[in-house]
């Protein structure tokens, strides 16, 4: 089955979507990130995976999902990268017995209101393969944003388009909606980057992979509570990234013409 035609037979199917949330120093935000997905959307269950934040982030997550069966909680053993945490929580998620069907990527920090879940899910159920909550389409916005980051990150995004090749306009967003079947399909155990780079990864392997992505408009406000995790040296990752990536590529389509010739 080719990934458009898995993707349109999924869309009689029901959905059972587990939101993934990362967790650092997140005491702060933890219980009302939580509260306000479950009032968004209350069929969805969330885990929590927390880098042992020292500031007790994992203990108060044990507690929430004491209280609530909807939510469960990964321990790491330490920092390791936001794409670390992810790949680990897809593969709790993908072995889970409770068989779900899509897996959402959120920051705690409330930068992704939990309000636009409805529309990323809509979407989904329209047969996206892979929704973008997105800052840089039509009816999407930063909010209190500094100039010189607006320009940044706009000029971070228009760089990895054009090394890669792709048309996904917000390629760094963490806010992702996954059909189970892509992640089933993409080689996680290569994915390479660790830091802020996993989200331009996750997206170009997926649109390499035939799948479909759709950007819906959000609105990226400033974190509430909390300090920011970015830093200069995973921006110069995320550059290096995309290069490696587009060579890679070029690389290993080389081989396989060049095997095909020989054949």
């Amino acid at each position: 089955m080719t990934a458009s035609s898995e993707s349109s037979a999924t869309k009689a199917e029901p959905l059972r979507g587990l939101v993934l949330l990362p967790t650092y120093n997140e005491r702060e935000n933890l219980a009302a990130i939580v509260a306000a997905i479950h009032a968004a959307r209350p069929e969805l269950d969330i885990l929590v995976i927390d880098d042992a934040s020292p500031d007790g982030t994992g203990a108060l997550a044990d507690a929430i999902a004491t209280a609530d069966a909807r939510v469960l909680v990964l321990h790491r053993q330490g920092k390791e990268g936001l794409g670390r945490a992810y790949l680990d929580g897809f593969a709790r998620a993908l072995a889970s017995p409770k068989g779900y069907t899509h897996l959402i990527q959120m920051d705690a920090d409330f930068s992704h209101d939990p309000a636009h879940l409805d529309a990323m899910l809509e979407a989904a159920r329209d047969g996206a393969d892979v929704v973008v909550g997105s800052r840089y389409v039509a009816g999407g916005r930063t909010v209190g944003w500094s100039r010189r980051r607006r320009l940044l990150s706009r000029a971070g995004g228009t760089y990895a388009r054009a090394v890669l090749g792709v048309g996904v306009r917000d390629l760094t967003a963490g806010f992702v909606c996954y059909r189970r079947g892509v992640l089933e399909a993409l080689d996680l155990a290569g994915v390479e980057a660790s830091g802020y780079g996993f989200q331009i990864e996750m997206k170009y392997r997926s649109v390499r992979a035939g799948f479909t992505v759709v950007e819906v408009p959000i609105a990226f406000p400033d974190r509430q509570h909390g300090t920011s995790k970015m830093s200069l040296g995973i921006m110069v990752e995320a550059l290096g990234l995309v290069w490696r990536l587009r060579w890679r590529d070029r690389g290993a389509t080389r081989g396989t013409r060049a095997r095909g010739a020989r054949a």
